[in-house]
């Protein structure tokens, strides 16, 4: 039989364990160090924003009042804001729908060049610049556009319909590209799922479109939320893609921004008026928890 190991080796090996762990603490703390000093500029950033939204002063936002965020009431504001939200929610629910199948089929495909080739046509409108993903709509949108020509084409109708400067064209051009930031986080949580399930309730004689909607769809639901919170998001914000497709027809709330800062020189109306675009899309996001466990309940996961 073995001796029992003494205090002073027991003290040894405590000791040992200890410095391990700090070292791995310290290990952890320097890879962190990065994105902490990121997220700190962030923050930073977001704080000077904030400040010069009570300034007095357009030159420098010094001062103090209230009358920047009381501007915001007005009407025309007030319909930018709207129209922002508006858009930005049609576009979620358009794009997780297109990213359903997709993301699926990303998920289920067995060759390894057509899902390489899948990612690569979801990944590009991440890859392109938005000022030439703009110029590209222009061209497909315009009168005499490739829309409009395969619309005449098929007969569906005999004049040129006009998209640019629409809310319509502006739609089109927030789906195509946020679609990527819809696609991602369902395909990993499709990829998640067991196909013992799926295998199962085939079994039991279940169609696919029950297994889609009673098992694969209530499973991924997590993925589907944050997917949806990050297109919401994105599109909250967007600038480019309603400036070259709408133009000042269709004000989103970043044109009014910019309209602020570049023509007037309003620093603090700009400011104010980004605070509340930076509100609004901190209670969507605030509120994803609870949306999502809201559509466990209704997809019906506790079943």
């Amino acid at each position: 039989m073995t001796a029992a190991p003494s205090r002073a080796e027991l003290s040894i090996a405590r000791r040992t364990a200890q410095m391990s762990a700090s070292a791995s603490n310290r290990r952890a703390w320097l890879l962190l160090m990065p994105i902490l000093l990121f997220l700190a500029v962030l923050l930073a950033a977001a704080l000077v924003v904030v400040r010069m939204s009570f300034g007095v002063r357009a030159e420098d936002g010094h001062g103090f009042t209230l009358e920047n965020y009381i501007a915001l009431a007005e009407p025309y504001f007030m319909r930018s804001m709207w129209l922002t939200v508006r858009l930005a929610a049609e576009s979620t629910v358009i794009a997780v729908l297109l990213a359903v199948p997709v993301a699926l089929a990303m998920s289920r495909v067995e060759s390894r060049i057509a899902r390489r080739l899948l990612l690569a046509g979801v990944l590009l409108p991440l890859l392109v610049n938005l000022l030439l993903q703009g110029y590209g709509w222009l061209v497909i949108l315009g009168p005499a556009g490739l829309l409009n020509r395969l619309l005449m084409a098929l007969h569906i109708t005999h004049r040129p319909l006009l998209w640019l400067y629409r809310e319509q064209g502006v739609l089109l051009g927030l789906i195509q590209t946020a679609f990527p930031l819809a696609v991602l986080p369902l395909s990993s949580a499709f990829k998640a799922i067991s196909r013992s399930y799926e295998e199962a309730a085939a079994t039991l004689g279940a169609s696919r479109l029950q297994v889609l909607r009673d098992i694969i769809l209530p499973l991924a639901a997590p993925g589907l939320v944050s997917g949806a919170m990050l297109v919401f998001a994105y599109n909250m914000s967007a600038f480019a893609v309603p400036l070259l497709l709408g133009g000042r027809r269709v004000p989103m709330l970043a044109l009014l921004v910019h309209d602020q800062v570049a023509p007037l020189l309003n620093w603090p109306g700009a400011s104010a008026s980004g605070v509340a675009l930076m509100v609004v899309a901190l209670a969507v996001a605030s509120s994803s928890r609870r949306l999502a466990r809201r559509v466990h309940g209704w997809l019906g996961v506790d079943r």
